[in-house]
């Protein structure tokens, strides 16, 4: 792709519609990990989230070390058409009440209304329902335009799809994100709930986040959950939307919770 530098807004936006139409065109090959997010009163999966691994099982950071300026908007499209393709071929769509959960870089969508295109024609493909996505951006991931991602929201929110803000409470920005966008749902970072059963400063500043997001109608998932005290005080303090090791691993090309296959 040609130095972005020396092109219009009008320019860039088109050779990027030019890559969200030709997804496959990527110098590097990638599939995806799933992780089940469990509803603890009954353990069993609510959504799985999509992770992108290497073909042959290597971690998503040596992906994401490929990704750059030439490629990010390709990337992008066909992660969102990889986790649909994939989630289906497991069996996610003989469970209607299942969502999947997919990751996105704001970053790399451009206009809204054109980027999701790809992934409203991969849901017809595969027969995936539009209120079954959950889409992610992490609170780490540098937003440089606060109303652009209001506005990749809101466009997700108008097809009946779930919006999210992953790691939350990882870095500074977590209650400014909340006080603009309110999204469906909140994931706690796991150095919020690490060892939350021992630390009573954790439980304070996670109570109130639990009673900001109640009055705000924001459901919430814990992430990183790794051992049962950790499960048990979080269920107490009213999270009821549990991640992590204690439940299962994420699995390459699979969807699999505690016992057995999933589909």
């Amino acid at each position: 792709m040609p130095n972005l530098e020396h092109h219009s807004a009008t320019e860039i936006t088109s050779l990027n519609c030019e890559g969200c139409r030709n997804p496959g065109l990527l110098p590097f090959e990638f599939t995806m990990a799933f992780q089940p997010i469990v509803d603890v009163r009954t353990l069993r999966p609510v959504a799985y989230e999509a992770l992108v691994r290497g073909r042959d099982g290597e971690s998503a950071a040596s992906i994401l070390s490929q990704v750059d300026d030439s490629n990010r908007y390709r990337f992008d499209q066909a992660c969102r058409v990889k986790a649909i393709e994939l989630a289906v071929r497991l069996g996610l769509g003989k469970h209607d009440d299942c969502k999947l959960s997919i990751n996105f870089l704001p970053n790399a969508v451009y206009r809204p209304a054109s980027c999701i295109r790809a992934t409203l024609e991969a849901t017809e493909r595969f027969g995936l329902s539009h209120s079954r996505l959950i889409f992610e951006v992490t609170e780490g991931e540098k937003v440089r335009d606060s109303a652009h991602l209001q506005s990749i929201f809101e466009e997700y929110k108008r097809h009946g799809m779930m919006t999210a803000i992953d790691d939350f409470g990882a870095g500074y920005a977590g209650l400014n994100l909340l006080a603009q966008f309110q999204p469906h749902i909140i994931k706690m970072d796991m150095e919020l709930t690490r060892g939350i059963a021992d630390d009573p400063v954790r439980q304070a500043i996670v109570e109130a986040v639990c009673l900001a997001c109640k009055k705000l109608g924001i459901r919430i998932i814990a992430e990183g959950i790794e051992t049962q005290s950790e499960a048990d005080l979080l269920t107490e303090l009213g999270v009821t939307w549990h991640q992590g090791y204690l439940y299962a691993k994420p699995e390459i090309e699979a969807l699999r919770l505690l016992h057995g296959n999933f589909a």
